[in-house]
């Protein structure tokens, strides 16, 4: 091994090797249990941001954790055709070249925009290589390939026949800049200053009139009702009659809906169904007339009377002043509110009736419904079923077609003679009806999310009845985070349920977003974004990943704290320089067969007693989606328990070349640190690879070893609580001369008084331990704690006190104030610890082994207070 650990030297070449040896690809194996895992598709215009970070490694972790667990493994990557940001840029790149869409036609189009995906559209995937995703990438999909197609065109003739796909009229979300559709998911709301504007609107046959307040006074001119709560008794005698739509003179009536809440400004709204959904109901349960204003542009149609053409903001303004010059605007409320805007080009989305394609979603939402709430899928943590719940309880039909050329086009034929409308997978050239040749199909595509929500199984081949459907569905896993459990999750469950006949995953693994260290959600306009990969270029890929997912937990959005990749990559040196230590001091003649485990030493059977609790709690925390705890506990083993406490403890006997239990030493360091690779290489996998292939073993591959066996959770407990006790005693006398500023080459002598046999036995096994870390010039050990010790500091323990000579350490004065302070400590936990005891009803609800925890704690402490109280009355 290299001095130095440079990540840029081992990671390429790692990967490079993984690759080869065809590590990561997945096998079906009836001998082995399936875990699988589909890559949420990044869009091919994406690049390696944070959030991709965070996602990929919690992925990353789980798959190469169930490999060395012995399952067959696939994690299945892919990408996403992102229909509006991939036509917006292929758009773009036209523009510099002063041509449009319409000039270059459909098919030129298109050709353009495969040929950009062909340039651009792999980027991202090789960024995930750089970040180590074991990826089947010989499985990789890309969700406009031939098998998706074909798939998404099933999907649709399969829901169109069974009556779940229809055309028609409804309220969609209309992006006026790139003139289609979009998905609830491709909205992302801004908070706006905006007005209420206040206006008149004359009752008919009468003086009197009602105030309307609005925050688009533009859509009034589509207004065909006003609405009152049915149970306003203000509005009561107005049954019945109906008002003039002001600068229309077009009558309109006035109608009564339980919609409208009454306590919420004037208790009279106004009615636009062509543009408000809310309306848009209404407006059917009073069969009221749907009158759109304005065109695809946002710009006032035919229906715009004398606005026609204008922009809608436009027209904004020159409706208020005719409605002031006509005495009907009241007044003019400034007003805060969130608005709707495109996520591509930040438009503000125009609510509008518009005639697409939907998918009826209540008869798909009843099952999906039920598959969470059965426990059949279960989301962690489980707070987020309940955002899954308020959406699929109150969901709405889908809007699927995007009136755009990049995407996977409607498989709708409509003859132009007879009118037929015609759903097939193949295409058509006549009329199914009267077999006219004039047959023309959807001009529209579907919506990006259509195909994303088959992703579970088109991506193993479905509808074909392939083996890889066979064994690797239903998937084990999905890892997303919560901002896309309704668009995404819940489309992909209705749609496995629907499809398959089965979930398409057990559990969905929610994380949060990644935040700047000021806690600020990462964007362009606020110019705070971290490029991974100029991380990785300074830092390496294992500590960004570490950085990421040390003490994260599920569903919290965390911080990017430079500091924190530093710290990270503060351990990756820290191990790889305890790992040269350890192979440095391995003998060409080392034979490990040789080993007699009767000739483990204390320090060897607490090492193991450690990993083996290690190993068996890492698991646990594993196998319950914790795994920003699992790698705090793999951290604080390594840099605390093996390398500042074993490898010190061990190096006399690595020195001494008379020693006879160095084999053993030798062993338990390779055996420790290799068990402690293992349990980092998922988080850390370059750094374990690379150190992994230096240490003594048959085993090809760490990615490919097995993942560490606990041995019984009893065993060496004994020597375990002995060192334990042998390092309180280290630790005591480091803190009491560090309180001290004593020189580390400064030896003391240190008298050890104890209550029993154990303590004795375990002290005199330590005595090495203790004059090389405690820095002693001598030891004593005592039974009788009444010896007079007015002239020494102490060291206060359970059950035991340690002393050293004042002269070799402080004043009096400096021992009595630090022993106060400890007197203090002792005192709150004492009263906090009585307050529990005394607390009938945590006696009487806390688990019975709580309650003994606490009995022995006040025990403990009262033992330490008896001798501080001891010490202070002998200075």
């Amino acid at each position: 091994m290299e001095k130095t650990y440079n990540p840029k030297e081992i990671e390429e070449k790692l990967y490079s090797k993984w690759m080869k040896k065809d590590y990561f690809k997945a096998k079906v194996d009836e001998n082995k249990k399936p875990y699988t895992i589909v890559i949420p598709p990044p869009n091919i215009t994406g690049q390696l941001h944070m959030g991709h970070t965070l996602d990929e490694t919690y992925q990353d972790v789980l798959i190469r954790w169930k490999r060395m667990q012995g399952y067959s493994t696939l994690w299945l990557p892919g990408t996403d055709h992102a229909s509006i940001a991939t036509e917006v840029k292929v758009v773009e790149a036209m523009r510099k070249e002063g041509l449009t869409k319409e000039q270059v036609g459909r098919e030129g189009f298109l050709k353009r925009t495969w040929a950009w995906k062909e340039q651009y559209g792999n980027r991202i995937v090789e960024q995930l290589k750089k970040l180590g995703c074991s990826c089947d990438w010989s499985r990789e999909r890309f969700t406009m390939d031939e098998g998706l197609s074909n798939a998404v065109k099933e999907v649709f003739v399969r829901l169109y026949e069974k009556g779940l796909i229809y055309r028609g009229e409804r309220i969609v979300n209309w992006c006026p800049c790139c003139e289609t559709s979009i998905s609830d998911a491709e909205v992302d709301y801004e908070e706006k200053d905006g007005h209420f504007w206040h206006i008149k609107y004359p009752i008919k046959d009468s003086d009197e009139y009602v105030v309307i307040a609005t925050t688009r006074p533009e859509t009034m001119l589509g207004d065909t009702a006003v609405a009152v709560a049915p149970d306003d008794e203000r509005y009561a005698h107005l049954k019945g009659k109906s008002v003039i739509l002001p600068l229309c003179n077009r009558e309109i009536p006035i109608v009564f809906d339980s919609y409208v809440e009454k306590d919420f400004g004037t208790g009279i709204v106004k009615i636009t169904p062509a543009h408000d959904p809310n309306d848009f109901e209404v407006g059917k349960r009073h069969n009221l007339p749907i009158l759109r204003v304005m065109d695809d542009k946002a710009c006032m149609n035919e229906n715009g009377l004398k606005y026609k053409g204008l922009d809608r903001y436009e027209a904004r303004k020159r409706i208020i002043k005719d409605l002031d010059d006509m005495g009907l605007l009241v007044k003019i409320e400034e007003h805060k509110h969130n608005v709707g805007v495109c996520y591509r080009c930040g438009s503000v989305i125009e609510p509008i009736i518009s005639k697409q394609w939907f998918v009826k979603m209540e008869p798909l939402a009843k099952p999906a419904n039920q598959a969470v709430r059965s426990g059949k899928i279960k989301f962690v943590p489980d707070r987020f079923s309940k955002n899954y719940f308020s959406w699929m309880d109150n969901v709405k039909d889908w809007c699927i077609s995007r009136q755009l050329w990049w995407g996977h086009r409607i498989p709708a034929y409509y003859c132009g003679d007879c009118g037929e409308v015609m759903i097939s997978k193949e295409v058509l050239h006549e009329c199914s009806k009267c077999k006219s040749k004039n047959v023309k199909q959807d001009e529209d595509t579907l919506d990006t999310w259509f195909s994303s929500a088959l992703w579970p199984f088109s991506t193993l081949g479905w509808p074909d009845n392939t083996e890889d459907l066979n064994y690797f569905y239903p998937t084990s896993v999905l890892v997303t985070g919560y901002d896309i459990i309704f668009f995404w999750v819940a489309r992909m469950i209705f749609s496995g349920i629907e499809h398959m006949g089965e979930i398409p995953f057990s559990h969905v693994l929610i994380h949060g977003i990644v935040r700047d260290k000021d806690g600020r959600k990462m964007s362009k306009s606020l110019g705070n974004g971290i490029d991974p990969l100029e991380v990785i270029d300074k830092y390496g890929t294992d500590a960004l990943r570490f950085s990421l997912m040390i003490g994260n937990s599920p569903g919290s959005d965390i911080r990017y704290i430079p500091e924190k990749v530093e710290s990270a990559r503060n351990f990756a040196n820290k191990v790889w320089n305890a790992s040269r230590f350890v192979i440095m001091n391995f003998k060409d003649d080392i034979n490990f067969a040789d080993v007699k485990r009767d000739k483990f030493t204390l320090e060897d059977r607490w090492i193991i007693s450690k990993m083996n609790s290690l190993i068996k709690e890492v698991t646990e925390n594993l196998d319950k989606f914790e795994l920003g705890i699992a790698l705090q506990k793999i951290y604080d083993f390594i840099w605390e328990e093996f390398c500042d406490w074993y490898i010190e403890l061990v190096k006399p006997r690595l020195y001494d070349e008379n020693c006879d239990t160095k084999n053993e030493a030798c062993y338990v360091l390779n055996d420790v640190l290799m068990k402690a690779l293992k349990l980092l290489h998922p988080y850390m996998p370059f750094i374990t690879e690379e150190i992994f292939m230096n240490l003594k073993h048959n085993e090809e591959s760490i990615m490919i070893s097995s993942w560490p066996l606990s041995a019984s959770y009893d065993e060496f407990k004994d020597e375990e609580k002995a060192m334990e006790f042998l390092k309180d005693c280290i630790k005591g006398i480091r803190n009491l001369r560090a309180k001290a500023n004593v020189v580390p080459s400064k030896k003391t002598r240190l008298v050890f008084v104890v209550e029993d046999d154990w303590q004795e036995e375990v002290l005199k096994k330590g005595i090495v331990f203790i004059e090389k870390l405690a820095c002693a010039s001598s030891i004593d050990i005592e039974r009788d704690k009444n010896t007079g010790f007015d002239d020494f500091a102490s060291v206060v323990l359970s059950r035991a006190c340690i002393y050293i000579p004042m002269d070799d350490l402080v004043d009096k004065k400096a021992e009595k104030e630090r022993l106060e302070k400890e007197k203090e400590t002792l005192e709150m936990e004492l009263k906090r610890v009585d307050g529990k005891l005394k607390n009938v009803g945590f006696i009487n609800k806390a688990p019975k082994e709580v309650v003994l925890q606490e009995m022995a704690k006040k025990e403990k402490y009262q033992d330490m207070y008896d001798k501080v109280l001891e010490r202070l009355s002998k200075i």
